[in-house]
């Protein structure tokens, strides 16, 4: 069984940065597909960005955000830079095992408690 851990949420002001951390355990991460989803207060859970042999990012966090992965620790990271109110929510990671992490919710098959990130404006 996989497990994810998140980590490095917090309060930033906007225009802030903050990097969190995903720590997995119990599967063979380097051919998985890493992804990082988010949800505010009251929306529906929405992709972020995703690392598989290639990244891919919302249009909403492109050139802003960057994912990246260290297989030798088992984890992804997700950079945030010039953060604003709209990045308020908690943000969860999300491993696809068959490695193709693609945008959707249903493909990805383990999931991260989630950890908050509050931009105060």
């Amino acid at each position: 069984q996989v497990q994810l851990v998140e980590s490095g949420g917090g309060l930033v002001q906007a225009g802030g940065s903050l990097t969190l951390s995903c720590a997995a355990s119990g599967g063979t991460f380097s051919t998985y597909a890493m992804g990082w989803f988010r949800q505010a207060p009251g929306k529906e859970r929405e992709f972020a960005a995703g690392i598989s042999w290639r990244t891919n990012y919302a249009d909403s966090v492109k050139g802003r955000f960057t994912i990246s992965r260290d297989n030798a620790k088992n984890t992804v990271y997700l950079q945030m830079n010039s953060l604003n109110a709209e990045d308020t929510a908690v943000y969860y990671c999300a491993a696809d095992p068959r490695g193709v992490g693609s945008r959707h919710i249903r493909s990805y098959d383990y999931w991260g408690q989630g950890t908050q990130v509050t931009v105060s404006s």
